[in-house]
């Protein structure tokens, strides 16, 4: 019972305790990419530290051994033994019940929230068909609207959408640096790793790291696109422009665009000087990525490791070790 209860404090520890520590950390915001990485991270530890706790309830823990038969024959043994009597069948099957609803609920969310955007970007691109000009001279689609806007709509028929005050609010070099945002959102699919936010805050709305990984990500694929922008335009120019569509600004729902709530703290952000991470803190903080990810599985598999000196099963009756 070593690997479910570890498991359990790891999933209270990745719950609560640890967005807040990624919410105080500065360097997520230097590194937009990492800090991508590092929310994904926890949400991704998270989920699979209560699958496997639920598995580990479920299965016995048995001792390695590099003899296929009598690894078999251990997990047969330890498996009747751990449900031989009613308490160990209870609890397993909690276990068991426990990891494949968590699953099947991320999976249900997942697939639902695919869904609904894909068909809201359908019925966008029909307006948009009856609604829209495409650009002499630029690769996107024009509608006439009295507030400034720039978006794009993710998926197979992708779109850059601005409005008409769009094009009269911003120069030329504002205009090619909102593009540039735009397209940095297409090509990185950044839309996916909101969907992905949605469907587990979607699945469990208490939890409180689902959230606040929401909230983040929100915020950081909207600085990461403005890095993308700031190598074509310079960063005063992204951040003029972001000010300006900020004014009057509009995003419909399953598109992504340049303004949104996060302006202000984007437009701080690119106005101050660059501030990257460096060689030697992004290798810390890439690594720290990893172990976060590699934490459940670590702690799932120790049992079986510490059990590997055992005899794989005892030639008589069942193993009162696994």
């Amino acid at each position: 019972m070593t690997a479910p209860v570890v498991l359990i404090v790891l999933a209270l520890v990745l719950a609560v305790p640890a967005p807040m520590l990624l919410r105080r950390s500065t360097w997520l915001e230097r590194s937009p990419r990492i800090g991508i990485a590092a929310w994904q991270a926890l949400s991704v530890s998270l989920v699979s530290t209560v699958v496997l706790a639920g598995l580990a309830l479920a299965v016995p823990a048995v001792p390695w051994t590099t003899d296929l038969a009598q690894l078999v024959r251990a997990c047969a043994m330890a498996l009747l033994e751990q449900y031989s009597t009613p308490g160990g069948a209870v609890v397993s099957t909690t276990g068991a019940v426990a990891a494949l609803a968590v699953l099947a609920r991320v999976g249900y969310s997942m697939a639902k929230g695919l869904t609904n955007a894909a068909r809201n970007r359908a019925r966008q691109l029909q307006a948009l068909a009856m609604i829209a000009s495409p650009h002499h001279d630029l690769d996107a689609l024009v509608i006439e609207h009295a507030a400034a806007a720039a978006y794009c709509l993710p998926g197979r028929h992708s779109q850059i959408v601005l409005t008409s005050a769009a094009l009269t609010a911003l120069d030329r070099n504002q205009l090619d640096a909102v593009l540039a945002h735009e397209r940095a959102h297409l090509h990185g699919r950044h839309h996916l790793i909101l969907a992905a936010a949605d469907a587990l805050l979607h699945a469990f709305p208490g939890i409180p790291a689902f959230r606040e990984a929401r909230t983040a990500l929100g915020r950081l694929v909207e600085m990461l696109a403005d890095d993308d922008a700031a190598r074509c335009s310079d960063r005063l120019t992204v951040a003029t422009a972001l000010v300006r569509l900020a004014e009057h600004g509009v995003t419909p729902a399953a598109a992504l665009g340049a303004g949104g709530e996060s302006a202000l703290i984007r437009v701080r952000r690119l106005v101050a000087p660059a501030r990257p991470l460096g060689t030697g803190r992004t290798v810390v903080a890439t690594l720290a990525t990893g172990a976060l990810l590699a934490l459940p599985m670590f702690f799932a598999i120790v049992p079986a490791a510490a059990a590997g000196t055992m005899p794989p099963c005892p030639v008589d009756g069942i193993s009162t070790t696994a």
